[in-house]
Parts: structure tokens; C-alpha cells; sequence
């Protein structure tokens, strides 16, 4: 259980909070595009620019299929007024003094909030060789196939990315910073050195980042593996099956799991069917509305550690120096004991911050971005997702329902501001809609059939298309002892403890 001493908002009052940064953004903006050097630090808005080709639908058509593409061809898209989507997006504010303990999600520790954003800048990480980039700026042609191969950790090798490695071009390069804690290797101006600049934007996926190095290094010195390859292929199987047999079975639910992955390894296709499997596109669906469900799991501050009198709790944007900001040193006071955001094996399992239940409402930070986000007079996320969702052609939700076979919610029933203006044509925004429908069919808890089953059958296909994956070369593969506590017994607290020897 969650401990509901730990408040999201009254730590938070007074400050210019972003939770938008700690999003699970299917459509965050790339930190670093694929023919940028990490060393080269890059600008980047989290969760409010675009990835590049996301806008198919409107340069080439809801045919067309690059680097993105459209799931359900056949539905139109839906562009109600914008006057109604910002009627919709006001409404989407929590209360300003809620009962914090209706907003923990049970089922969900806060760690996973962060699994999810990790997981999302693997499979989004652009990287498109900058002659072929420019020449093709919308995307059209996919050169650059989605992939959970940990580009953001490995980045293209020690032979052209050096400054990951250690001197043996083997172990990850992990560095013992200034503050006395483990820290990744960082430049001048506290920018880290990695193979994607977004797993850097607040320390606690920079910390999650820094486990994933932990793992493959302690990977090489147990003997596991011994040499670079192999370990990557461990480290990597294991990622892979924490993102099936934990984040979505949690997110989501095993028996969606189980509908779209037998026992036997085999994915099986329903919707997500990209022209050529070899580079399949990523579904607009799935990245401008359904993988954004992590926007609402967001809470403004989380307990890091208790190892002094005072526990340690920081906003994710608050006062400099002591909120979780990142592109900075990390601190001492702000090193993570993981059993407060993960199950971890033999350790407390309290106090766990919890999730925030996925819902039709985001925590009010949200709706005031500082101008170091956003500088155009559109400061509040949800009307920025509704609004794009809408400019780039997303179908509606209830006509996704539909074509899934699943009944439909009516807009009375999704609570619309004036369900019944002509505007809407009895329909709603499809990001809006699978949040609702989370908390509408789960109470919030898990997502609803709708955005379960395309994140689900997504994130599996692109697995299933990835012929270096566990699913693909050994379907039959399963976590062993010394890393998994047994063998088939896996998941992200058991990743924790061995990488970090607990």
C-alpha cells in the first residue's frame, strides 16, 4: 500500500510544477535525434513537440504508411470544434484539494510510471541517419524500425559512442559523481553522456537509466556473459520481459496479455497489421492517444529514500536544487531506494508511492507548463494532446470501440461538457476516451479494452517484428536463477536487486 502521508500537491503549492515530464508520451519529442553524437547535448520539450512523420495522415494520407501510420484505416478522423475540445480539457483538472488517497492506484507502484516513459523513448528513439532524415523531414519512408533494444543504453557501440563505455568497451560506463552516489557519465554542464538525452530530463528515469548499466555490468561480472554482445542480448532479454510479463500486465491485464500471446510464444494480429512487417509503422493510435495514458499516472512529488530522520521527498518541479529536474549531477539526498517505487525482493514494502489512477483527470500542474516547456499561450497538456490528436487525424474513440467489437461509451456516460452539441456527433476524443474508460470499466486502476488492447498488441507486434527479440529467436526463453529468483519468476523489483547485488 501506497503511504498516504506522502501528498502530491501541498509539496508542490507555490512552485511551477511540469508533471508533463515524467509523461509516458508515445509522441514526446526526440532528445536527441540518431545522427547526434550523445555527447552533443540537444534541446527537447517532453510530451509537446512532435515526432518527426507523426503527421502522415495530413502530408500523405490515412493509406500511407513511414515511420507512422494509421491502425484503423477505415475509421475517419474525427475533428470536432477546437471551442469544444478546450471545454473538455478545462474540465480535466483535478479538484485543487483532493482526497489524496482516492487519486493512489492500488495496483500500480509509481515506478511504473517511469518503466513506462523508459519504454517509450526505447521504442521511439529516431534513429535515422541525417542525410536520410533530411531528405525525407516527414517521415514517409520508415528507415528507422521501432525497436525494445535499449538504444538509449547502448547507443551505436563503443566503436562510435566511446563515451558509454568503459576503457574494455565492454561494461557501461557508471561514474562516481562529486555528490559521493553512482551517477552516468556527464559533460561539463551536468548533461549526461547516453544514448537518448530524454532518459536525462528528471532524476528519477535517469536513476532507472543507471539500473539498466548496473544490470548489464553485473551481467559481465557473475560471469554470465563475456563479452559485449552477449551481454547486451541478456540485458535486453530481460527488458523485454519485464515490458511483457510486468508493465503490461499491469497496465493493461494478463488475460489481455494472454489474448494476443500464447504460450507458446506466438503473437497473434487483430488490428495492428503494418503493410511490411520487417519495419512496421507505429500506430498514431497508439502514440497520440493510447500510450498517453501515462499522463494521468503522474503525482507531483515522490518519497526517494528514508535514510535520514527526515525522509527524502521532492517535487517533480519545484524550488531548483531540491525538486527532481534533471541534466544536472545527482544528488546525494535524491538517491533512489527502488522498494519505494517497486516490489523489490527482502526489502520494505513500505512506503510505496503509488500511481496515479488512469483517469479523465491530470493533476493541476499539468495545466500551467512553465514558458521553459511551452512559450506559445497553450499551457495546458490536456488541450495541447486534444488539440493535436484532432490536427493529426485520430479516429474517434467511440469508432475505435466499434471496429474492435467492443460497445461503445456515450458521451453522457464519458461525462462530455454538452454531450449533446451537434459538435461532438455523439462521439469523443480518443485519448480522452480510453481514459475514462480505465476509470469508467477498472475504477482507474488498469486501462479498459480499448486502450489495453492497442497498447498491448502494439507493443507485442513490434516485438514480434524484432528478429533479434527473445520472442523471435527463443520464444521459449525464461529468466533463470541467479538473476530471476526462479526461473519464469521475473519482474522489474528483481531486475533492481541484481543490478544493484541486494
Amino acid at each position: 500500500m501506497a503511504d498516504t502521508n506522502i501528498e502530491r500537491r501541498t509539496l508542490l503549492a507555490g512552485t511551477a510544477a511540469v508533471a508533463a515530464t515524467v509523461g509516458t508520451a508515445g509522441a514526446a519529442g526526440i532528445a536527441t535525434p540518431a545522427h547526434a553524437a550523445p555527447d552533443a547535448p540537444a534541446d527537447w520539450k517532453h510530451a509537446v513537440a512532435g515526432n518527426r512523420g507523426s503527421d502522415i495522415t495530413v502530408t500523405a494520407g490515412r493509406d500511407k504508411e513511414g515511420r507512422f501510420g494509421v491502425m484503423f484505416k477505415q475509421a475517419d478522423a474525427y475533428q470536432p470544434p477546437e471551442r469544444l475540445l478546450k471545454s473538455l480539457a478545462a474540465q480535466m483538472g483535478e479538484p485543487a484539494t483532493p482526497n489524496t488517497t482516492d487519486l493512489d492506484n492500488p495496483r500500480i507502484p509509481a515506478g511504473f510510471t517511469f518503466l513506462g516513459q523508459f519504454i517509450d523513448h526505447d521504442m521511439t528513439l529516431d534513429r535515422t541517419p541525417l542525410a536520410e532524415a533530411q531528405a525525407d523531414p516527414r517521415a514517409l519512408t520508415n528507415f528507422d524500425t521501432p525497436l525494445f533494444d535499449l538504444g538509449s543504453l547502448y547507443g551505436r557501440g563503443p566503436a562510435t559512442d566511446p563515451g558509454l563505455y568503459e576503457a574494455d568497451r565492454t561494461r557501461m560506463k557508471i561514474v562516481r559523481n562529486a555528490n559521493g552516489v553512482d551517477d552516468l557519465p556527464r559533460r561539463d554542464d551536468g548533461s549526461a553522456i547516453i544514448g537518448d538525452a530524454r532518459n536525462d530530463e528528471n532524476l528519477i528515469v535517469a536513476q532507472l537509466h543507471l539500473a539498466f548499466a548496473k544490470f548489464h555490468n553485473r551481467v559481465l561480472a557473475t560471469g554470465l556473459a563475456s563479452n559485449l554482445a552477449e551481454a547486451q542480448r541478456i540485458t535486453r532479454w530481460h527488458f523485454q520481459w519485464i515490458i511483457v510479463h510486468d508493465f503490461l500486465e499491469k497496465i493493461a491485464g494478463p488475460e489481455v496479455v494472454g489474448r494476443f500471446l500464447d504460450n507458446k510464444g506466438k503473437v497473434k494480429r487483430e488490428h495492428y497489421k503494418p503493410k511490411n512487417p520487417h519495419r512496421p509503422m507505429m500506430p498514431i493510435e497508439y502514440s497520440v492517444a493510447a500510450y498517453r495514458f501515462g499522463h494521468s499516472m503522474v503525482r507531483a512529488a515522490y518519497l526517494l529514500n528514508q535514510r535520514e530522520q527526515r525522509p527524502s521527498v521532492a517535487a517533480i518541479f519545484g524550488q531548483p536544487g531540491a525538486d527532481l529536474r534533471g541534466n544536472r549531477p545527482l544528488p546525494a539526498r535524491l538517491e533512489i531506494d527502488w522498494w519505494h517505487f517497486f516490489d523489490v525482493p527482502g526489502k520494505p514494502s513500505t512506503a510505496r508511492n503509488a500511481a496515479r489512477r488512469i483517469d479523465g483527470k491530470l493533476s493541476l500542474p499539468l495545466f500551467n507548463l512553465p514558458t521553459t516547456v511551452v512559450d506559445d499561450g497553450t499551457p495546458s497538456l490536456a488541450e495541447r494532446n486534444l488539440i493535436r490528436g484532432s490536427r493529426l487525424g485520430l479516429p474517434a474513440g467511440q469508432d475505435v470501440a466499434a471496429r474492435m467489437g467492443v460497445t461503445p461509451l456515450t458521451n453522457t456516460q464519458l461525462g462530455l461538457p454538452e454531450p449533446a452539441d451537434p459538435g461532438w456527433k455523439g462521439k469523443a476524443p480518443l485519448w480522452f476516451y480510453i481514459l475514462k474508460e480505465a476509470e469508467l470499466t477498472h475504477a482507474g486502476e488498469r486501462l479498459g479494452p480499448v486502450g489495453g488492447r492497442i497498447v498491448t498488441e502494439v507493443v507485442l507486434g513490434i516485438l514480434d517484428a524484432d528478429k533479434n527479440s527473445y520472442l523471435s529467436v527463443n520464444p521459449g526463453f525464461r529468466p533463470a536463477t541467479p538473476i530471476a529468483a526462479a526461473t519464469g519468476q521475473f519482474r522489474t523489483g528483481d531486475l533492481i536487486r541484481f543490478a544493484h547485488n541486494l
